[in-house]
C-alpha cells in the first residue's frame, strides 16, 4: 500500500461560497478532515498534488500535515464539478493503521475472453468495484479477475474472487462479469396483402370545345367556329320537295 504525505493549510469562513470560489481559483481545493474521535479540521490541499496521488492509488495512505496537527488519513469521498468534472471538496477520514477499515477497491479484468473470441459474444462488467474490510496497509490496489475460459452465458462472481488479506463484503452470489450472446437485429418484413395506396387523379375542369364533345343543344356555335361536318348551317331551312 502506498504512502504519501502530502501540506494543507487551514482555511477560516468554511461555509461563505465566495471564499471557497476563490481558494479553487488559486488552485487549491477545499476539504475536511475527520474520525476518531477528533475534532474536524477544515483545510485546503493543492489541486495538483492531490491529482498525482488519485491517479497512482485513490486508497493511498495519506499523512497529512497543517497548521498544529498531522493526521494519517484515507480519501473517503471526493465532490467533482457536474459540468467541468474538477475536484470541488475532499473528505479526509482519520484512520488507525492498526484498526480494519471498509473500503472500495477497482476489479481489473485479465486474459482474452473465450466467449468473446470465439463465439462473439460480449462482455458485461457490472461491478467495478468492490467492497473490502481490512487494515490500512493491506489495501490491495486494484483486484484482478482472469476471465480467459468465460463462455458464452457464463459469469463470475463474488466467491470466485481469490482471497487475501482482507475481507469481502458483498453478496457472494453477486455478479461481477459475465459474457452474453449478441443482439439480433430484426427487420421488419411487409405484411402479406396489404392494400396499396389509393392514387387519386387530380380533378380539372374540362375544355371548352373538346374534341369529341357534343354542344349543349340549341346552343350557337361561336363565331368564325365552322359546322361539324354534315350539320345544317344554322337558319337554313330544308327546301320543300316539288309538287307532282
Amino acid at each position: 500500500m502506498q504512502q504519501t504525505k502530502i501540506a494543507a493549510e487551514m482555511r477560516n469562513n468554511s461555509g461563505q461560497r465566495g471564499t471557497l470560489s476563490a481558494h479553487r481559483a488559486a488552485g487549491r481545493i477545499p476539504a475536511v478532515v475527520y474520525g476518531l474521535d477528533k475534532k474536524p479540521v477544515s483545510v485546503t490541499v493543492d489541486e495538483k498534488a492531490i491529482s498525482l496521488i488519485i491517479r497512482k492509488d485513490a486508497n493511498a495512505i495519506i499523512t497529512i500535515s497543517y497548521q498544529g496537527g498531522e493526521d494519517v488519513v484515507i480519501i473517503k469521498a471526493i465532490q467533482r464539478h457536474p459540468v467541468t468534472d474538477k475536484y470541488t471538496h475532499f473528505d479526509f477520514q482519520r484512520i488507525s493503521l492498526t484498526e480494519k477499515i471498509k473500503v472500495k477497491v477497482h476489479v481489473k479484468l485479465i486474459g482474452e475472453c473465450y466467449g468473446v473470441k470465439t463465439q462473439a459474444g460480449l462482455v458485461e462488467h457490472t461491478m467495478r468495484e468492490v467492497n473490502v474490510s481490512c487494515l490500512p496497509t493491506e489495501i490491495p490496489h486494484e483486484i484482478t479477475l482472469d476471465i480467459t475460459d468465460l463462455h458464452i452465458n457464463h459469469s463470475l462472481r463474488v466467491k470466485d474472487i481469490k482471497p487475501g488479506k482482507f475481507d469481502l463484503l458483498d453478496a457472494p452470489e453477486q455478479i461481477v462479469v459475465s459474457v452474453t450472446a449478441p443482439k439480433e437485429e430484426k427487420v421488419e418484413e411487409p405484411v402479406a396483402g396489404a392494400a396499396e395506396p389509393e392514387v387519386v387523379a387530380a380533378k380539372g375542369k374540362k375544355e371548352e370545345g373538346a374534341e369529341g364533345a357534343a354542344p349543349a343543344a340549341g346552343a350557337k356555335p361561336a363565331a368564325g367556329a365552322k359546322p361539324a361536318a354534315g350539320a345544317a348551317p344554322a337558319g337554313d331551312k330544308k327546301a320543300d320537295a316539288p309538287k307532282k
